[in-house]
Parts: C-alpha cells; sequence; structure tokens
C-alpha cells in the first residue's frame, strides 16, 4: 500500500488491511455486523423486517417513567445486555457505528433521531446513578 501523503510504500499485516476495507465499507454506509433485531437482508441490503415496529414501541416503552432495564427485558424476552444492544444500536436511526465513527447508512431508519437520543439520555442517567 503507499501512504497517500508522503508517497512511501507501507507494509501492513493481514488484520490491518482487514479493518481498512471495514472502515471503507462502513464510511460508504454499508452495515456490516450482525442483523439487528426488526431488520432482514434482502438483495445484500438491510430493510425493515415485518416485526420492525416492535423496535419503536421498544423504544417508547423504555422512556415511560416507572421502566427499567430489567422489567423492560423481562416483558420483551431479552438479556438486559441485549435490550442495551437494542437502545444504543445506531442502525435504527439509518447510522453505520464503527471503530468510533458514525456514519450515514444505506438503509431506512425505523426510528427518529429524536427518540433515539431520548433514550440515549435515559441510558445515560442510569450510568450516573450508579
Amino acid at each position: 500500500m503507499i501512504c497517500p501523503h508522503c508517497k512511501k510504500e507501507i507494509k501492513l499485516e493481514r488484520g490491518e488491511i482487514q479493518k481498512l476495507g471495514m472502515i471503507k465499507k462502513a464510511s460508504q454506509g454499508n452495515h456490516m455486523s450482525r442483523t439487528p433485531f426488526g431488520y432482514k437482508w434482502e438483495n445484500k441490503k438491510l430493510i425493515p423486517a415485518q416485526n420492525f415496529r416492535e423496535v419503536e414501541e421498544i423504544f417508547e416503552e423504555f422512556l415511560q417513567e416507572d421502566m427499567s432495564l430489567a422489567n423492560l427485558a423481562k416483558k420483551r424476552n431479552f438479556s438486559v445486555n441485549g435490550l442495551k444492544k437494542i437502545l444504543k444500536n445506531f442502525a435504527y436511526i439509518g447510522k453505520i457505528k464503527f471503530n468510533g465513527q458514525i456514519h450515514n447508512g444505506n438503509h431506512k431508519p425505523i426510528i427518529s433521531s429524536i427518540l433515539f437520543n431520548k433514550v440515549q439520555d435515559k441510558l445515560e442517567g442510569l450510568k450516573r446513578k450508579k
């Protein structure tokens, strides 16, 4: 590989080459990890699945004043960690998060960024209370 700045050849390890490829893929808006709950793959593209409305319900239920992570996880038959992964997943607002960077995705969002941000605020508040 040639460095774009100094034009010298750089030797990269196999893992580094893979990571660069994944960063490029994410920056182009392509989802690379496990299919998020509420989506499915069709023609190599993420699209909302039949259960996509459940995602919005989960986000809205979590915002209820008396709803805890544990209670919602139990109600929806998820583990608490599984529920947290859903609630923190940028895919639901049409974004891709990879390597600390957030990119616009090539898929349709399921929820609004306003709803997503309200949930992130509640999750942060829970962290601060610990």
